[in-house]
């Protein structure tokens, strides 16, 4: 990974839309955590249910990596980090 060589200076309005990005992700990255905990409640209490919690919280891990990936790379983009 380059780090920038030089000083990075954001504009208010790039901090404001990096801040934005980051409550986005962090949001979306709730709602998936939030689907994993109300799937396994519910296989607690009616494990008949599980086939069908099972699939949905196996996709959940891989949603919340897209998602930590796009914002990384807005930040890597927003900063100059270049990867090698």
């Amino acid at each position: 990974m380059a780090m920038p060589q030089t000083s990075v200076t954001l504009t208010p309005e790039q901090i404001a839309e990096l801040n934005e990005k980051l409550g986005t992700a962090r949001h979306d990255i709730n709602n998936n955590l939030s689907l994993i905990v109300a799937a396994v409640e519910l296989m607690r209490r009616k494990p008949e249910l599980a086939p069908r919690m099972v699939e949905s919280i196996s996709q959940q891990p891989d949603k919340i990596i897209a998602q930590m990936r796009a914002f990384s790379a807005e930040f890597e983009k927003t900063f100059g980090i270049t990867r090698d």
